[in-house]
């Protein structure tokens, strides 16, 4: 049987997505049913995507009973409230990073999915990718001696993109690109908390953080630092140096393509898309898709590439860096 798909917004991830479904078997997934506040911007959608059904409100598809899974792709301002609208009605739920404005509202939607036997994933697409799995094996079998650094650097000029830079949209480099050097740290270092964050950044007018460096202490002598702007472009590769070697996980390292372990390079590269995409090597959400389908065959309610433990840190590192930069949303008032 196919894993039915309900997509939730009709925006420029969920066109990605829906690009990248069609590089997978029909007879695995299905996208059945899209939904978006309009129901014009959705019908657009469905004709566009070949989707069956359309529906002008998130409501409809909570309602909705020939679903397996709600990829919810709206802005993540959006993430708590209709996060849990799906998962009260008993839906599961694949949800864009960042997974919400912060921690709280984080442990709110796992609390929901765990009342509601549910499962409930972060799109953290990038652990879903060949490089990233490579990557866990080499680690776990010492491949570079006992891991000492990891470097993770984004930047990605958005300035003119508006919900890069406006607060009511939840901007900011941290939450939008910088989660993704954060959770590549989290997961070299199997989920453990740091022992010390230090962060220093500038912001821009709107108050969100425009460039941001974090450097982390973890157990045993080990650092992580990690740069991220969305003023600049920066080499946005990640670096693991080991008392034995390195990895090197070259740009785009959110959506890699490209392994380089002691100098020695291997491509893994994606199919080619059937429309065009919005976002750099988006058909790689074919892994993140495939993964959720393996988790429901299996019965699982967490992600084990992403568990839920592992976002709830993430979040709460994500809000210490905010606290020491400066950063403040509506949000945490709530």
């Amino acid at each position: 049987m196919a894993t039915r798909w309900g997509l939730c917004g009709a925006g420029k991830i969920s066109h990605d997505f829906s690009v990248a479904m069609k590089t997978l078997p029909p007879g695995d997934h299905q996208i059945v049913v899209i939904a978006s506040r309009s129901m014009e911007r959705a019908k657009d959608f469905a004709k566009k995507h070949g989707i069956p059904k359309a529906y002008g409100s998130y409501e409809e598809l909570a309602n909705s009973t020939d679903i397996d899974i709600v990829y919810l792709g709206v802005l993540h301002t959006e993430h708590w409230r209709v996060g849990l609208l799906f998962l009260k009605a008993g839906k599961n739920v694949l949800c864009e990073k960042p997974f919400a404005m912060n921690s709280t509202q984080v442990k709110d939607l796992i609390a929901a999915a765990k009342k509601n036997n549910v499962f409930l994933m972060e799109a953290i697409w990038s652990r879903c990718f060949p490089v990233h799995a490579e990557v866990r094996r080499l680690l776990a079998e010492e491949a570079i001696g006992e891991v000492k650094l990891v470097k993770a650097y984004f930047g990605s000029p958005q300035l003119h993109i508006s919900r890069s830079v406006e607060k009511e949209l939840g901007g900011g480099a941290l939450l939008d690109i910088g989660v993704y050097c954060l959770q590549f740290v989290l997961m070299v270092f199997n989920g453990e908390r740091p022992e010390s964050i230090q962060a220093t950044g500038v912001l821009l007018d709107s108050g969100v953080d425009e460039s941001v460096v974090v450097v982390m202490k973890f157990s045993r002598k080990r650092m992580a630092f990690c740069a991220f702007s969305i003023a600049a472009r920066l080499p946005n590769d990640a670096v693991i140096s080991g008392t034995k070697g390195s990895i090197k996980v070259l740009g785009p390292m959110h959506c890699p393509t490209t392994l380089v372990v002691n100098d020695k390079e291997t491509e893994y590269p994606l199919p080619e898309p059937s429309l065009p995409l919005n976002f750099t090597n988006s058909t790689g959400l074919r892994y993140e898709a495939e993964e959720v389908r393996q988790c429901l065959l299996k019965g699982l309610k967490e992600s084990p590439r992403m568990p839920l433990a592992d976002s709830v840190l993430l979040t709460e590192i994500m809000d210490e860096i905010r606290k020491q930069v400066g950063v403040v949303f509506s949000q945490d008032s709530q």
